[in-house]
């Protein structure tokens, strides 16, 4: 007697297990990380179904949805089998559209009045570069965020900083305080000596056109650190 090995398609699986019609059932909520990317990669291959092919994948990820957003499109397209181009721009394109979403819900806020809040409005933005890059909030009398813009981007080490432009935005937008932010692509979050004296260098600057400094965070992966809450500013 022949033993069929053909791999089930999507549509002879148990219900429970297609992820589509899962979530048309049982809601969003009921959908493992896998599933959610299942659906948008769309079909696997004949040795590997698409939710298998989307469990290697996080597998290979740590199952950190962080980790994910990290890879390029060819990182995915050369690490994965099954991986095309368009699969890979899809995957990514979710991914961003979940960072923009968190920091709109972020903004909507506005008024910073801490270091954690500087973290929320910033994570977003670099949490998933492989560079750096230093980015200015420019704020209002009250703390408000009138407007968020990068400022430069660097290497994967360090970024340099044109303090002069940062002034001049400030002076544009009518900005009554400022606050800045990088980050560590390494994951340490303490300060170099070039952090901090681009630190310094910001402060006498603001102070030269009566506009306060608020703080200078550093974000590495996860986890940061406040020149003010470390009683430098």
């Amino acid at each position: 007697m022949e033993t069929d090995e053909r791999r089930l398609t999507v549509r002879e699986w148990a219900e429970d297990d297609r992820p589509r019609e899962k979530m048309l059932r049982k809601g969003t909520q009921s959908l493992s990380d896998a599933e959610l990317l299942a659906i948008l990669i769309g079909s696997g291959s004949r040795n590997e179904t698409v939710v298998e092919l989307s469990r290697r994948i996080l597998h290979d990820c740590h199952d950190n949805l962080n980790e994910l957003a990290q890879l390029s499109i060819a990182d995915l397209c050369k690490r994965f089998k099954g991986i095309g181009e368009a699969k890979a721009i899809t995957i990514l394109a979710a991914m961003e559209l979940g960072k923009r979403r968190k920091l709109s819900a972020t903004l909507e806020r506005k008024q910073i009045t801490s270091s954690v809040h500087l973290f929320e409005l910033f994570d977003p933005i670099m949490c998933d570069l492989p560079h750096e890059e230093f980015w200015v909030a420019l704020l209002n009398g009250a703390n408000k965020v009138i407007e968020v813009k990068r400022l430069t981007q660097g290497g994967s080490r360090q970024t340099v900083v044109d303090i002069p432009m940062l002034l001049k935005m400030a002076l544009e937008r009518s900005a009554q305080a400022v606050a800045v932010a990088h980050n560590h692509p390494s994951g340490q979050n303490r300060p170099s000596r070039e952090d901090e004296e681009i630190t310094r260098r910001i402060i006498k600057g603001c102070e030269a056109i009566s506009i306060v400094f608020i703080d200078h965070i550093i974000i590495a992966r996860g986890n940061y650190y406040s020149f003010a809450d470390e009683g430098k500013i």
